[in-house]
């Protein structure tokens, strides 16, 4: 080979090597950018709602506090302690019409809307009442059952406790976190309000004369005070217009709110439901 032809291949490969370090490889699909159709094709798979979790888990979990005749409460049968009530009876409808099992989780009423919010149970069955207030934070069903609001007193003071003014400076109970807290503080202005969290501990106050009276659902009254002759309902007269109960879901979980909905509107077309109030009340076992 000629200098000059030495010279010349030299600077063909060198131009051929420069050519091929710039040059960039072709993009895999991998590699390019999630546009037009390809971002179908690469974009993750929707999360599954609240409702396809429970339909694919094959349960669903019920949180209550089970101290609340006739809607929830404890029972002695065949030597097993079960959880009954009517509320519980429209967990087992719903579950049904879901094709899924019912766990129950039995807990501090208080502490639901915070079992809730973490996942730990999925709904809520516990006679609440869907104030403006938790609607910020979580999803209702309809109102599945109304309630008038009551006041029991010891059956020695019935004539002494007739109207709201008579329990000014006096000490009336309700259930921590429940609509009656809320009553007592708006309705019997210049009562002493006392909380706590279980029905059956306001009940001992009230007979152990530790308050004057308790405000409590008329259902629930009729279930324990069957039971202790000692308390009666005093004709003191509450507003009622935030008695009713509903369903409370995790904050959008429509489709689970549209489906526990079409089993309400089944129990309350063929009237179920007060048949359900009324045999658990014929199974109230209070002590």
């Amino acid at each position: 080979m000629t200098k000059n032809k030495a010279i010349i291949f030299m600077l063909l490969c060198f131009t051929l090597i420069v050519s091929a370090c710039g040059t960039k490889p072709a993009a895999t699909t991998a590699d390019k950018p999630a546009t037009g159709g390809d971002a179908a094709a690469t974009t993750p798979a929707s999360k599954d709602s609240k409702l396809e979790q429970i339909k694919k888990a094959g349960k669903i979990v019920l949180g209550t506090s089970a101290d609340y005749p006739p809607y929830e409460f404890h029972k002695e049968i065949n030597k097993k302690d079960e959880i009954i009530g009517f509320d519980i009876e429209i967990a087992k409808e719903i579950a049904k019409d879901l094709g899924v099992t019912l766990e129950i989780k039995d807990m501090k009423y208080e502490g639901l809307l915070a079992a809730l919010d973490s996942g730990n149970i999925d709904f809520i069955l516990a006679g609440m009442t869907p104030t403006e207030e938790r609607k910020k934070n979580v999803d209702f069903s309809k109102i599945y059952y109304t309630a008038i609001q009551r006041v029991a007193v010891r059956a020695e003071d019935k004539d002494k406790y007739k109207s709201i003014d008579d329990l000014k400076g006096k000490k009336v109970a309700g259930q921590k976190g429940a609509t009656q807290e809320k009553i007592i503080k708006e309705q019997l202005p210049g009562s002493e309000l006392k909380a706590l969290g279980k029905i059956s501990d306001l009940m001992l106050e009230l007979k152990n004369k530790k308050v004057e009276a308790l405000v409590v659902e008329q259902p629930v009254a009729e279930a324990y005070l069957s039971k202790n002759k000692d308390l009666v309902l005093a004709d003191i007269k509450l507003s009622t217009e935030d008695s009713g109960s509903a369903i409370a879901v995790k904050k959008g979980s429509s489709d689970l709110v549209e489906a526990m909905n079409k089993t309400l509107d089944r129990l309350m077309s063929a009237k179920s439901i007060d048949k359900m109030v009324a045999d658990a009340n014929e199974q109230v076992d209070t002590q």
